[in-house]
């Protein structure tokens, strides 16, 4: 055996090591969508409205225990809003939301976040800045926000608060970035969403 079929030997059999490693140390965990929420609030100058908005499917990539991805599934034909007592004023208002001037429910039933990297804290255990690709109405805009990590037994848990600037996705009702004279009628273009991903 010649100096470089040693050689060729040597890096097939060094690859396949550091292959079959890497893939028994990667994990894919399913998302608990019972478990897990998406909490949400609106603003407007004379108030908020806030709500939940369901996982419809989700997977979470960890390598060592370490975050390393992640693809979600929202079911938005599941938006609720929590703080009108009120029955026919909340249903009106989640009516308004699932229709064309906001999400537009009925064409687009599903809004999907995907994780195209992590940058890990290097003075914080578990945590991480995180960029996706937020999908909704069809469009996809990147963005980026904070997630802590945690473990309880088996499963892995993520929290992120994450703010979006829904004018970037064609919901423009009364923004006044876009409209003129809307006062104290104006709606403010940030929406925030309190996030718990929670692993089977």
């Amino acid at each position: 055996m010649n100096l470089k079929t040693v050689f060729t030997t040597s890096t097939i059999w060094f690859l396949s090591v550091v292959f079959i490693y890497a893939k028994n140390n990667a994990a894919a965990k399913s998302v608990n969508t019972q478990k897990s929420s998406i909490e949400w609030v609106g603003k407007k100058m004379l108030g908020q409205h806030n709500g939940n908005v369901s996982l419809k499917s989700g997977t979470l990539h960890l390598k060592n225990n370490v975050l390393t991805g992640g693809s979600f599934v929202i079911d938005m034909q599941s938006i609720i809003c929590t703080d009108i007592k009120d029955a026919a004023y909340n249903a009106n208002l989640v009516k308004h939301l699932k229709g064309t001037d906001f999400f537009n429910v009925e064409s687009h039933p599903t809004a999907t976040l995907k994780i195209t990297k992590v940058l890990k804290y290097v003075k914080k255990q578990h945590s991480y800045n995180v960029e996706a690709d937020l999908t909704i109405k069809g469009i996809t805009q990147k963005i980026k926000f904070p997630v802590e990590l945690s473990t309880n037994g088996n499963a892995i848990e993520a929290n992120a608060n994450i703010t979006i600037d829904r004018t970037l996705w064609d919901i423009k009702y009364k923004s006044s970035s876009f409209f003129e004279g809307l006062g104290d009628k104006a709606i403010k273009n940030e929406i925030g969403f309190v996030v718990k991903i929670v692993s089977n």
